[in-house]
């Protein structure tokens, strides 16, 4: 690998590295106004940046890429706008640096509590999205972090652009644009170097594919907080309500196939499966979606051109595509252990008017997210009201599920008191 390719890596962390004191100690007028100006500047570009973009997606057919991973790399008018409205989003919410919380008063009159402070630098590797960039950029920038990014080839250009405009705000704001540091080169080997780099650099977060995310925690020695791929299921109790249950599937399947929140698998209890299917045979059908069936659900189904014998490795699969997994089950325990044992630990629900039924499924399920009678679809930061997302953590240490402000936070302890010693 190039040597000054090497250094642009290094460079750019010590510079993020120094510039976030400069960041942890702005007030949030002051990060909101840069975060406005970021919006006003990223509509005033929509044509340049339709324009780069088309560039990607043109080079992206030419290598033969599938087209939901096109879907996810398009920007257009309404994509556009709808990332400087993300923007805004954040800027309504709350700053959680320098919020106190669990404040005691111990008995010998010491007041105890913790303070919210940025993590510091954050590495971000992510693929195919370029308003991931933003996205990241804008959380970082409210909470008070530094962060490196380092984007997928195929999407680039179009993340270079966004993150240009993003730093010439905060040049016009007053604030260090070494608080962003985009790498520029594309070569592979530069995310091996960024993971070393833990003398400047206190969290990774990839927000990318299994392989992408399997290479980060193999190789980094800095903390990772991982997860997005999303082996997610939907489960059709035997007292389900059938235009629910038709509504959330149809929805979490076809919504956005190429998004880590959709359906994979739909489990279905043996007691409702004839009408459930025959439900939503037409449904999916009508949306030109490939149902791979068990034999029980075969023989319900029938023979047509988009239903097709399930594999085994099937179930396992985080399709990204107009294609589903079928499986009937003869009890909720049935789908839960399948669900425990295939799953990710990203996004699951249940279709059911059962309250016993429910809460065993919120219970026992182990997911960042738990949906009921709901599309999984709505696994997403803005959904919760978190504004953009860092990513989804599938992990339970630090952060679970989306990943807002306040997961991008720490905390240090304040001690205040009046002389106290201790004996």
């Amino acid at each position: 690998m190039n040597r000054k390719n090497s250094n642009e890596v290094l460079r750019k962390a010590k510079a993020a590295k120094e510039a976030s004191s400069v960041l942890t100690n702005l007030d949030t007028r002051q990060k909101n106004a840069a975060l406005s100006k970021v919006a006003k500047n990223i509509i005033r570009n929509t044509d340049n940046i339709i324009q780069v973009n088309k560039l990607d997606i043109k080079k992206a057919k030419r290598k033969n890429i599938s087209i939901s991973f096109i879907d996810r790399m398009l920007l257009d008018k309404k994509r556009i706008s709808q990332i400087a409205n993300s923007i805004n989003e954040v800027i309504q919410l709350d700053d959680p640096i320098g919020t106190m919380e669990d404040v005691k008063l111990r008995p010998n009159g010491i007041q105890v509590g913790k303070r919210r402070v940025p993590l510091g630098v954050i590495g971000a590797i992510f693929e195919s999205r370029p308003n991931v960039a933003i996205e990241i950029a804008s959380l970082c920038l409210k909470s008070g972090n530094a962060v490196i990014m380092r984007s997928g080839s195929d999407a680039h250009a179009s993340a270079k652009i966004l993150t240009e405009i993003f730093i010439e705000s905060l040049d016009q704001s007053g604030i260090p644009h070494e608080v962003i540091g985009f790498i520029n080169n594309k070569e592979r080997k530069l995310v091996e170097e960024m993971l070393k780099l833990s003398q400047y650099i206190d969290l990774v977060i990839p927000r990318g594919g299994a392989g992408l995310i399997n290479l980060v925690k193999e190789k980094s020695r800095i903390p990772v907080v991982a997860g997005g791929i999303g082996v997610c299921h939907t489960y059709v109790d035997k007292l389900a309500d059938l235009k629910i249950a038709t509504d959330i599937i149809v929805n979490a399947k076809i919504r956005r196939p190429s998004v880590c929140n959709t359906l994979d698998t739909i489990l279905i209890h043996k007691g409702i499966a004839e009408p459930i299917l025959k439900s939503i045979k037409t449904e999916l059908t009508k949306n030109n979606v490939t149902m791979h069936v068990d034999k029980k659900a075969k023989k319900l189904l029938g023979n047509a051109k988009n239903i097709t014998d399930v594999k085994k490795a099937d179930y396992s699969r985080e399709w990204l595509s107009l294609d589903c997994s079928i499986k009937i089950v003869e009890s909720i325990d049935e789908a839960i252990e399948h669900i425990n044992f295939i799953g990710s630990g990203h996004s699951e629900a249940i279709a059911s008017t059962s309250y016993n039924a429910i809460r065993k499924f919120e219970d026992e399920v182990d997911a960042s997210s738990v949906f009921v009678n709901v599309s999984t679809g709505f696994a997403d930061g803005g959904e919760y009201g978190l504004g953009n997302e860092f990513g989804i953590s599938t992990q339970k240490l630090h952060a679970r599920g989306p990943m807002g402000l306040k997961e991008l936070t720490s905390y240090k302890w304040i001690i205040t008191g009046n002389g106290q010693t201790r004996k």
